[in-house]
């Protein structure tokens, strides 16, 4: 008797499509200098998850032999190098999108160009992406275009970072060369707000470790490429849980029809909700979620939608629609980071059209505070920026805009500049923070001047800025110099770190951008009292040169004295009176200078105190004899 074979299980198209949408979600990019292997890389990936036809296959291999960069075998890179000029020259140039999919999530990735003359095109793969893979040849290690890479993908929120150490077959497998790449990226990226990299040999060319595990790589033990694409959380703490929505389009189809439609970039809404218009303060309810498919109670982050509301208010397409309770700021003057993506320089002054989310306006840059060093992260004054440099500036815009810090929200915290007459993107800004400043404010001419004020009190202003870390003895030596001052009876004031921070600025925190927030505000206080004819004595951290060099150039020529306190971090560390370092090392502190925040010491400072070899009081007798020989305490009192 023959047996009946089994009946096999009807395949359930419905929960297929739902098992497919189910999917978790990553957005990832390839970076890195220029023939590491990207294209490659994302070519393997294609090829090992079976999302090659057959069809594609074929002309893969009839392309490969035309244009192929590897002997006889199939180059995987022409999958995602479309252009006909990235394939005569074996580059990428353009950004290429690719999707796959596997048993456990989707992706879509973006092929990204190594070559310094497309970073822009870099930074516009990264500013969407979770996560980025850079690549590094293994013969080659860390090149000036991988840490631009890195730096730019740390710059642009991107919080997770695959090390991908590439072509590791060509240093036979060598797991000391493997070790000593990853030491030196661990060294070079400390500094940056990573909250995962993970470091992978592999060979893209042959595939080992990029899907499957390799023999030859025995002595790795952690994940394949693959393996850990599909298993990162990469979570949602950097996306704004606040509610922005930009207002594209201002709907009004007849007479009883007026709605607002755009895409939310951040956060949900719900029908009944309180909002604001950001720019004009005037509030409403939500009154209806309108989409093609019909109303909805609610919207959430990502979503295009239009809106209604109860009352009849002016709202205008760049408008900004936000709750009451939590309204970005709005300003026409901010300080931003600047990627310049232009051949001609920017010039601080020259106009520009500002694009920040559905909002347009005229903008220039005021100034540029500085640029950074992609290879040592120096901050370096300049006058201009040239192609791929970096910098740090205040913009000043024609109108005032509703914004958030990037790092609050990246959509409603970035920009780009577009030049005027050739419509170019030049540039793209993430903002940093508002400066509110008035605009209708004039100097007032005074009969008493800075010259009048320090004749009466027999002596010439200055400021001395003691800069070192904390613990150094910049408070001790200020408070001695000053004590003696005041027995001369010289007019004084003191500015202190710590004391400020209990008034004028007690509203910020110890970011970077606080901190340089911090030393702008004591800067133009310092003047202030310079410009009342006082010896101010200021006493800051003030970590970075930048900043310093600003408070100098607020000042007129010789009314400006740094003085670093220079003191071993080991010397600080020991007596640390606030226990501020044990706080910092057990990481319960964050951007604590020295500890995971930098100080850069002034390279040619007035005056030179090494702490170790003196006492304080014979520190300040050093300082005062130095104000008496330059002129500054005028005639002593008898």
């Amino acid at each position: 008797m023959n047996e009946i074979a089994p009946v096999a299980e009807a395949f359930d198209l419905s929960q297929y499509i739902s098992s497919q949408e189910n999917k978790s979600f990553l957005r990832f990019l390839t970076c890195g200098s220029v023939d590491d292997g990207k294209s490659t890389l994302i070519g393997r990936l294609l090829y090992d998850t079976k999302l090659i036809f057959e069809d594609q296959l074929a002309a893969l291999e009839k392309d490969s032999r035309k244009h192929g960069t590897v002997s006889d075998d199939i180059d995987l890179a022409l999958l995602v190098d479309g252009l006909e000029a990235e394939r005569e020259q074996g580059i990428t140039i353009d950004v290429a999108y690719r999707f796959f999919s596997t048993d456990k999530r989707k992706f879509i990735v973006a092929d990204t160009p190594g070559h310094e003359q497309y970073t822009r095109n870099m930074a516009t793969g990264a500013s969407t992406a979770d996560l980025a893979i850079l690549l590094v040849d293994a013969r080659n290690g860390l090149l000036t275009q991988t840490r631009r890479h890195a730096f730019i993908a740390s710059l642009l929120g991107v919080r997770n970072v695959v090390l991908a150490i590439n072509k590791i077959d060509l240093v036979d497998f060598d797991q000391t060369r493997f070790e000593e790449i990853k030491a030196e990226f661990e060294t070079f990226s400390s500094g940056f707000d990573f909250d995962s990299c993970e470091v992978i040999p592999l060979s893209a060319r042959f595939g080992d470790n990029v899907t499957n595990r390799s023999e030859k790589l025995s002595w790795f033990k952690g994940p394949t490429l693959l393996e850990h694409l599909e298993q990162i959380d990469i979570g949602s703490k950097h996306h704004s849980s606040e509610f922005r929505f930009p207002v594209q389009w201002v709907n009004r189809p007849n007479l009883d029809f007026r709605g607002f439609s755009g895409t939310v970039r951040g956060g949900a809404i719900n029908v009944g909700d309180e909002i604001v218009v950001a720019q004009s303060g005037k509030t409403s309810h939500i009154d209806k979620i309108v989409t093609m498919d019909g109303d909805l109670i609610s919207a959430k982050d990502g979503q295009s939608v239009t809106l209604t509301l109860k009352d009849e208010i002016d709202i205008s397409r760049g408008d900004v629609i936000a709750p009451v309770h939590s309204r970005p700021d709005v300003s026409d003057q901010f300080a931003a980071h600047l990627i310049w993506m232009s051949e001609d320089a920017m010039l601080p002054g020259r106009p520009y059209l500002l694009k920040c989310g559905t909002r347009t306006v005229g903008a220039s840059v005021t100034e540029i505070k500085h640029k950074i060093d992609v290879n040592t992260f120096d901050h370096h004054a300049a006058k201009q920026l040239e192609l791929n440099e970096i910098a740090f500036c205040n913009l000043a815009l024609s109108e005032r805009i509703a914004f958030d810090p990037y790092e609050a929200n990246k959509d409603t915290g970035s920009f780009i500049l577009i030049d005027r007459m050739t419509n170019e993107t030049v540039a793209a800004g993430l903002i940093w923070f508002g400066l509110r400043r008035a605009t209708n404010v004039h100097l007032q001419a005074l009969d008493v001047d800075k010259a009048s004020r320090s004749a009466l009190k027999n002596q010439k202003p200055v400021v001395l800025w003691f800069t070192g870390l904390s613990g150094s003895g910049k408070s001790t030596v200020a408070n001695a110099v000053e004590r003696k001052l005041h027995g001369l009876g010289r007019h004084t004031y003191i500015l202190d770190g710590d004391n400020v921070r209990h008034g004028l600025n007690k509203d910020l925190g110890f970011t970077d951008v606080d901190r340089v927030e911090n030393i702008r505000r004591v800067a133009e206080t310092s003047k202030l009292f310079v410009d009342a004819g006082m010896i101010t004595l200021v006493s800051f951290i003030s970590p970075f040169k930048a900043e310093r060099r600003l408070a100098r150039e607020l000042m007129d020529a010789g009314e400006f004295y740094e003085i670093f306190v220079d003191t071993p971090l080991a010397d600080c560390e020991s007596r640390d009176p606030k226990g501020l370092y044990a706080k910092a090392r057990r990481g319960e502190i964050s951007n604590f200078t020295g500890v995971d925040s930098a100080y850069e010491a002034p390279e040619n400072p007035e005056i030179h105190l090494k702490t170790t070899a003196k006492t304080a009081e014979a520190l300040a007798d050093e300082i005062v004899e130095r104000l008496l020989t330059d002129g500054f305490l005028g005639q002593n009192k008898p």
